[in-house]
C-alpha cells in the first residue's frame, strides 16, 4: 500500500532546470556526495526521521550526473531513510556499476548483512552527529559498527559541527578504518582562515587517516553570493577555507553535489554553478584532476585506474 508524505514545512525542491557548467569537469569525473530520496511511495521514509523532504530518485540523480558531465557518483544513505538502505541500494544496482554507496547500519547488523551490501557497491558507513537531524548512536555502537567493517576495507563518513571536533578527535582518531569528513567539518566561515577552531580541523586531518570532501558551500556561506541567475564567483566567503584543504591535503581531497541539497532554507543552487565553483578552490588541472577523478577512484573504485 501506497503512504502520503507531506514534505516538511519551508522545504526547498531541487532546482528544476540546472545550467550547463561553464568549466569542464576532466572526464571520469566522480560526484563523491549526492543522495537520493524515495520515491516515498516505494521506499517510505523512516519512521524516526527529523524531516520529509521532496522525492529525488535514481532517475533523477542519473540525468543530472548526465547533464553537468559527471561520469560516477557516491550515494550517500539520506537520514531521512534512517537505516533502511534500500533506496540507496536501489540507486548503486541501476547505475550499472557508475556509482558507489555510503549507508547507515546498525550495531546488529551481521556479517551476512555486510557482505550483501558490499555486493551491491557500498564502500562505507555513515557516522552523524548533528542532533538537528539524528538522535546520535553512543560511541560504543559506533566503534562496534566500524569493527565490523573494517574487514572490507570500507571506511567511515562523519558529519559533525567545527565546534563538536575537540569532544569527537580521539574516539574518531581511534576507529580501525579511514575516516571521510563531510564538507570540510563545517567550519566557521565567519572567522578568518587561521583561526584555532580550523587549523585543529587541519591538524586532525594531518594525523589521522582522513579524507575530506570540500563539498557544500551553499551550506556553509554566510555571506554569498549564491550560485543562482549566473553568478561566476558564488560563496567567496567559503572559498579560502577549501583552497587550503586542496593545497594540505591534495591527494586525500574530495568533491560532491550534495544534490538534492537537503535541508537548505535560505536558496536552492543551481546545480551547473556548482560545478563552477571547482575551479575556485582548485585553481590547477593537475588539483582539479586529483579533486575530481583520482582521488575518488583510489577511494571508491581501487584498481579500475584513471
Amino acid at each position: 500500500m501506497s503512504e502520503c508524505f507531506t514534505k516538511s514545512p519551508g522545504w526547498l525542491d531541487w532546482h528544476p532546470d540546472p545550467s550547463r557548467p561553464a568549466f569542464t569537469l576532466p572526464p571520469g569525473t566522480v560526484d563523491a556526495h549526492c543522495h537520493v530520496f524515495g520515491p516515498g511511495d516505494t521506499f517510505p521514509y523512516a519512521p524516526e526521521r527529523k524531516y520529509t523532504p521532496c522525492d529525488a530518485g535514481r532517475e533523477q540523480l542519473f540525468a543530472l550526473r548526465d547533464r553537468l558531465g559527471v561520469s560516477r557518483n557516491v550515494i550517500v544513505q539520506a537520514t531521512c531513510h534512517g537505516a533502511d538502505n534500500s533506496a540507496m541500494v536501489d540507486a548503486v544496482r541501476a547505475s550499472g556499476g557508475r556509482a558507489r554507496g555510503v549507508a547507515t547500519v546498525r550495531p546488529g547488523i551481521t556479517g551476512a548483512e555486510l557482505r550483501e551490501l558490499d555486493a551491491a557497491g557500498v564502500r562505507g558507513v555513515r557516522f552523524n552527529f548533528l542532533r538537528r537531524l539524528v538522535d546520535t548512536a553512543p560511541k560504543d555502537e559506533l566503534a562496534a559498527v566500524a569493527k565490523k567493517i573494517a574487514p572490507l576495507g570500507w571506511h567511515v563518513v562523519v558529519y559533525f559541527e567545527a565546534g563538536d571536533l575537540e569532544e569527537l578527535e580521539g574516539f574518531l582518531g581511534s576507529l580501525p578504518t579511514p575516516l571521510v569528513v563531510d564538507h570540510m567539518g563545517r567550519p566557521d566561515v565567519t572567522r578568518p582562515v587561521g583561526d584555532p577552531e580550523f587549523t585543529r580541523f587541519l591538524r586532525f586531518t594531518e594525523r589521522n587517516d582522513v579524507w575530506v570532501k570540500v563539498s557544500c558551500p551553499e551550506r556553509l556561506s554566510v555571506t554569498g553570493p549564491a550560485a543562482l541567475d549566473g553568478q561566476r564567483h558564488p560563496y567567496t566567503d567559503v572559498v579560502p577555507f577549501a583552497r587550503r584543504v586542496v593545497e594540505e591535503f591534495p591527494e586525500s581531497v574530495l568533491w560532491g553535489t550534495d544534490w538534492p541539497h537537503p535541508n537548505l532554507t535560505g536558496h536552492m543552487p543551481d546545480d551547473g554553478l556548482l560545478v563552477d565553483y571547482v575551479p575556485h578552490v582548485a585553481v590547477t588541472p593537475a588539483q582539479q584532476h586529483r579533486l575530481l577523478v583520482e582521488n575518488p577512484m583510489r577511494l571508491y573504485w581501487p584498481g579500475e585506474g584513471v
